[in-house]
């Protein structure tokens, strides 16, 4: 395979197109990508044409988004933030690097890219390169669990039990949290119970509220952890918490809040709601200055490395980069035994 991009033309108009490749300049590398992973939230996003950035511009003075004075958003070329791939060439000040190592960080669903030898990480000793797509889910699901502020012996819902759900799951209760892990699809649920959950709770046959208030002696969560980006539950995720206790917001949420009821149990139980999100400052009071972005991505695959996380079975499906259409469409279609998705380009 040559250098191929995976390019956007629209709402579900994707492709992988020829590209040329980048020249080589000092302190850079250059990496042939092995394999990359799909995100169900954010690509997706993209894929639908739902993404507020495809519509407005966010303005990094104000940090707010204002109305759109940019090109047009499409095409979105070589987007994507799960990569694992193999250094194929190092600039001559580059001492750090070398050809054959295998690393991981974000260039995008892309064939090859040139990227700062500081933008990439070798991988662990006698690790799959297959895990390595999960470091920046994992730093996602993380970042919500540090937001959460748990505490050993909490009661934690964890609301959503796709990738990040479910690693989200395993580091709560690496944390020492006694989970009860929600979704609506059984096979999810059953992966949620193989990564410690307590309990399951499957949504579209009982009410998650009803059984973390039941498991607490009716005093409900000490933290609940919203990751699907569904408002229904979020909604639910606010109804499981005790007074005064903490919902964290990590789902992409998309569109209005239809199914959030901020008047019910938000407001007369005093619930804290907090947003994770990845890419933003420290996630919790007290952690600035330590909990970087990077430090929290390199935890995770620490514990990867140390078998503390095995997010191996999570992988579903592993496509050529050439079928990629399809790829996004099996995700699109929300079956329930998709998980983690990847795109194989060598």
């Amino acid at each position: 395979m040559g250098n191929w991009v995976v390019s956007l033309a629209g709402p579900r108009r994707v492709s992988l197109e020829p590209c040329p490749p980048d020249r080589l300049g000092p302190g850079q590398v250059r990496v042939r990508t092995c394999y990359s992973g799909i995100s169900a939230g954010t690509e997706l996003t993209l894929y639908r044409g739902s993404n507020p950035r495809l519509s407005k511009d966010w303005d990094d003075a104000s940090r707010m988004f204002v109305p759109r004075q940019s090109p047009p958003a499409y095409p979105v070329v070589g987007f994507g933030y799960e990569e694992v791939g193999e250094i194929v060439e190092v600039a001559p000040d580059v001492a750090d690097r070398r050809p054959g190592q295998v690393v991981w960080g974000i260039w995008g669903h892309r064939a090859e890219a040139v990227l700062a030898a500081g933008a990439v990480t070798p991988l662990a000793p006698g690790l799959d390169p297959l895990v390595a797509v999960f470091a920046r889910p994992g730093a996602i699901a993380l970042t919500a669990v540090l937001a959460g502020d748990l505490h050993l012996g909490d009661w934690v819902g964890v609301f959503g039990q796709g990738v990040i759900g479910l690693l989200g799951t395993r580091l709560a209760v690496l944390s020492g949290a006694r989970v009860v892990a929600v979704d609506r699809v059984p096979d999810r649920l059953a992966h949620a119970t193989r990564l410690g959950a307590r309990r399951v709770v499957d949504a579209a046959v009982d009410s998650a509220a009803a059984a973390l208030h039941a498991a607490t002696g009716g005093r409900g969560a000490d933290v609940c952890l919203e990751l699907s980006g569904s408002y229904p539950a979020l909604h639910e995720a606010i109804r499981a918490t005790a007074h005064a206790g903490r919902v964290v917001a990590a789902g992409f949420y998309q569109g209005y809040a239809h199914g959030l009821g901020l008047g019910e149990e938000f407001h007369h139980n005093r619930i804290q709601l907090v947003a994770a999100q990845v890419s933003g400052p420290a996630p919790a009071p007290g952690t600035a200055g330590r909990w970087t972005g990077s430090r929290i991505a390199h935890t995770f695959m620490d514990l990867v490395a140390e078998g503390s996380v095995d997010p191996l079975p999570l992988v579903s499906h592993v496509v050529d980069a050439g079928a990629v259409a399809d790829a996004l469409a099996l995700l699109d279609r929300g079956d329930g035994d998709v998980l983690q998705v990847v795109l194989r380009f060598r």
